[in-house]
């Protein structure tokens, strides 16, 4: 990631180092950020969703009150404990390890956070196409290398306005200091337009979007 390696290295490290103290003082989440996106985009019916890749639950506990159903999946186990203990008191809430793939469905909405990078992208593509019922709905929040100019100018908003967005959220400092991520951290290797390919392959239509915060979104509704 180009633009963020030169921006470390900029003027000895200073101005990096000057950043990440502002941000280690607000901060706020970057996944997070985009579950108000993806509550806005809900389909119409609303059976049964699946969140793959919950990491903590903040966004099953979230569709919880739209959904007769939520299924959250993750491979990690203080992930899944972690979601399990937040949505305690959801009965209509239940949380996996099983490999997501073979869930039984189908589902009006298949959701993912920073996760599709892990997975192989064809083969996670397709296998959310047919788990989706008629009308069904598959929002993606994603993270891939910057190659483009278009993806570099991104970046480029993306480091300005990280900060602001900090301050606005997080507008009282927070002195205790970086904490270490308590996710599983893969760096991406698709760039967005090589995603994009892939997306139109398998879903015909959908819409890939760049975004601030270092992320894109993925919206697909499986025709009826």
């Amino acid at each position: 990631m180009a633009l963020r390696s030169r921006a470390q290295s900029f003027a000895g490290g200073t101005l990096a180092r000057g950043m990440a103290r502002v941000n280690a003082r607000h901060p706020w989440s970057h996944n997070d950020h985009f579950h108000p996106w993806i509550l806005r985009n809900l389909p119409d019916r609303r059976r049964a969703a699946l969140d793959i890749g919950c990491g903590e639950g903040a966004l099953v506990a979230s569709l919880a009150p739209h959904f007769t159903t939520v299924v959250g999946n993750d491979v990690d186990p203080g992930m899944l404990a972690a979601t399990r203990a937040r949505c305690s008191a959801l009965p209509n809430v239940t949380v996996t390890g099983e490999a997501w793939a073979g869930l039984p469905g189908p589902f009006d909405l298949v959701t993912m956070v920073a996760v599709l990078h892990h997975l192989d992208v064809p083969a996670a593509l397709t296998h959310v196409a047919s788990s989706l019922a008629p009308g069904g709905r598959f929002l993606a929040v994603g993270i891939a290398p910057p190659r483009s100019a278009r993806d570099h100018a991104w970046d480029a908003a993306s480091i300005l306005t990280n900060p602001v967005i900090g301050f606005v959220k997080h507008p009282r400092a927070d002195r205790s200091g970086p904490r270490p991520t308590p996710y599983p951290v893969v760096e991406p290797t698709l760039a967005l337009d090589d995603l994009r390919r892939h997306v139109e392959d398998v879903m015909p239509g959908a819409r890939v979007r760049h975004r601030l915060a270092f992320r894109h979104t993925v919206a697909w509704t499986r025709p009826a």
